[in-house]
């Protein structure tokens, strides 16, 4: 159902809109009083030609100027710059007459400037092109700041992983991006400095410009020899403000069936090699300052396929970041084989770096992204366009694709360059559960086929598992635990390790004897071959089984019934034993919240390990 906006706020609306139309209403009735038979067209054309002429100059130099200008106010936080900022929006708020006078100031007859020129820069089109400049450059430049404000700065960092340069990413990516709110400026400042007066009467009367010529005709001959003036000026105000609000076309709605829309091809053979495994491993020790946040963590993995894990705010993106050289630190070292990257510019670390929402190019085909690296290889391009499944895309841009294509659009474009290193950053964060399965499925394989060194971002244990064959856990820029998938999910080091790993039965306890771990005050139980290997009294980190613990009427350990769950269709019972709580996989539809209960807890599903130990001794 449509909804409507509240009735007061229609009535406010109606009022202002009423008002703005009525002068236009108003002035069709005394078209037939205006004086046409005495019109001066020759002059008046002549007015024409001056403000268009002259609007036109002075908004190519606003242009030239000020889309620089507004980059620079909208990547800048300095004062200093805030301060330019303030001041460079002031004509906007100064009544034109006083522009022309601080204008005059500067370029009148007896000023510097004046006596160097000779006067010419008053009563001259040169006068009417900067007076024009000075009250409508602040049009362009608040309209490219926000637009610069508004690129995602993500884009930036993309097309740098990507081979390019500054000023590349400046006009190939940033600047394309903007552009529809910076040309509305520049419509909206054309339009202002046509129309200008104060300014212009003060600084530059001759020659007459439209808006002079039409207060001159007016002090001269009144109001209907005046109104056939208004015609062209109309004209060309409804033009462009015509042309500074048009709307884009509507984006065409996604063409993509939801079902396997996120997979890849049928049939696409990706356990077939594409070139041979490279050697080459990442090592890297990452530190930076940021604020109250210090991030020092170092890493010498052993494999390809890795996996850095931890809470919001632990510095996993930063890492990511500093490894992509997208964040400079000289104390921070990363090493990919031979290579010594944290000496390379972004551009010259053959990386691609693919953010949460995959950072594709608003502005450009599908074809046109995968051409966009510096060094993308033609044929490298065709053959993932047809192995992802991409080629009957080529023609579509990023927002008529679905999420699973973007994502295949962004590996694409990374895999053309011949990357030795992918960085995922959260690829996954934003999607439903059933579409992120896929996904997940999706990059596994492509892992399967590839010869670059993968990173996955991720706050996700299930993803790092599938996706890794090494996990970094971090946190608050410290590195808590590091090792091979299974080691680190079987053994966590500690119980802040297990939680982030979203592990359950896990704790820390005390070797009562050889073979018996006292997990509570109440609570002794036997374990596994392990445990004899571990004197009396030392601290260790256990984990339990669910498939150990076993609710029985003759069981050794009287428990009570917590909760009764449902995890991805599977019924987990909660059992508190000696207020310790365990978690269970039951299908027993008996079992009921608080009920007491007598529970079995077998030695050969307990591992136990010393707490903090580099290498656990593994359950037999």
């Amino acid at each position: 159902m449509k909804r409507t906006a509240a009735r007061p706020l229609l009535w406010l609306a109606a009022l202002l809109a009423v008002y703005l139309c009525a002068p236009f209403a108003a002035s069709v009735p005394q078209l037939g009083a205006a004086d046409w038979a005495n019109v001066d067209w020759r002059a008046t054309w002549s007015a024409v030609g001056v403000s268009a002429a002259s609007a036109s100059v002075s908004s190519l130099a606003i242009l030239l100027g000020g889309v620089p200008l507004g980059y620079l106010l909208a990547r800048s936080n300095s004062r200093k710059m805030a301060l330019l900022g303030f001041v460079v929006q002031l004509p906007l708020a100064l009544p034109p007459l006083t522009s022309g006078v601080l204008l005059l100031f500067l370029l009148g007859p007896y000023s510097w400037i004046g006596q160097l020129t000779q006067g010419v820069l008053t009563d001259s089109f040169a006068g009417i092109v900067l007076a024009e400049v000075f009250v409508a450059a602040p049009f362009l430049i608040i309209a490219a700041k926000s637009a610069f404000a508004a690129v995602d700065p993500v884009l930036d960092d993309v097309a740098a992983t990507r081979g390019h340069h500054a000023g590349s990413r400046f006009f190939r990516v940033v600047l394309p991006v903007a552009w529809p709110a910076i040309r509305a400026g520049v419509v909206l400042a054309w339009l202002r400095a046509f129309g200008e007066f104060g300014a212009t009467v003060m600084v530059a009367y001759h020659p007459y410009s439209l808006p002079v010529y039409t207060y001159v005709v007016f002090g001269g001959q009144g109001l209907p020899a005046m109104m056939p003036l208004l015609l062209p000026t109309l004209a060309i105000a409804i033009i462009c403000a015509a042309l500074s609000i048009y709307s884009l076309r509507q984006k065409p709605a996604l063409e993509s069936a939801e079902n396997g829309e996120d997979a890849l091809e049928p049939g696409a053979d990706l356990t077939a090699s594409r070139g041979a495994a490279s050697d080459a491993r990442l090592a890297f020790h990452l530190q930076r300052q940021l604020g109250a946040f210090d991030l020092d963590i170092a890493w010498t993995p052993a494999t390809r396929r890795l996996a850095i894990i931890g809470p919001s705010g632990s510095g996993k993106s930063l890492a990511l970041r500093l490894i992509a050289g997208l964040e400079s630190n000289a104390s921070s070292s990363v090493r990919l084989g031979p290579r010594e990257l944290n000496t390379l510019p972004p551009e010259r670390r053959q990386i691609g770096y693919m953010p949460q929402d995959y950072g594709l190019f608003p502005h450009m085909t599908v074809a046109r992204q995968l051409a966009f690296p510096v060094d993308a290889d033609p044929a490298s391009a065709r053959y993932w366009l047809d192995h992802l499944g991409l080629a009957q895309l080529v023609g579509r841009l990023p927002h008529q694709l679905s999420f699973g294509q973007r994502q295949r659009v962004a590996l694409a474009r990374a895999l053309t360059r011949h990357s030795e290193l992918l960085l995922f950053d959260e690829p996954f964060a934003a999607l439903d559960t059933p579409r992120r399965r896929r996904l997940q499925q999706s990059l596994r394989a492509l892992q399967r086929e590839i010869a670059a060194v993968t990173i996955i971002v991720t706050h996700d244990p299930d993803e790092a598992a599938l996706l890794a064959d090494e996990v970094l856990v971090v946190e608050q820029g410290r590195v808590l635990q590091a090792g091979f998938i299974d080691a680190v999910f079987e053994r966590p080091v500690s119980i802040r390790v297990a939680g982030l790993l979203g592990l359950h039965n896990v704790g820390e306890g005390v070797m009562n004897a050889p073979g018996q771990l006292e997990i509570a005050e109440a609570l002794v139980v036997g374990t596994n071959a392990s445990g004899f290997d571990l004197a009396a009294g030392v601290p260790v980190m256990w984990r339990v089984s669910s498939h150990a613990i076993v609710i029985t009427p003759d069981g050794a350990y009287a428990g009570m019934i917590d909760a009764v769950e449902l995890r991805r269709g599977e019924r987990y019972v909660r059992v508190n034993i000696a207020g310790i709580r365990f978690d269970i996989a039951s299908e027993d539809a008996r079992l009921r919240e608080g009920a007491p209960c007598r529970v079995e807890i077998r030695a050969s599903g307990v591992a136990v390990w010393q707490a903090g130990g580099p290498q656990p001794v593994s359950p037999a």
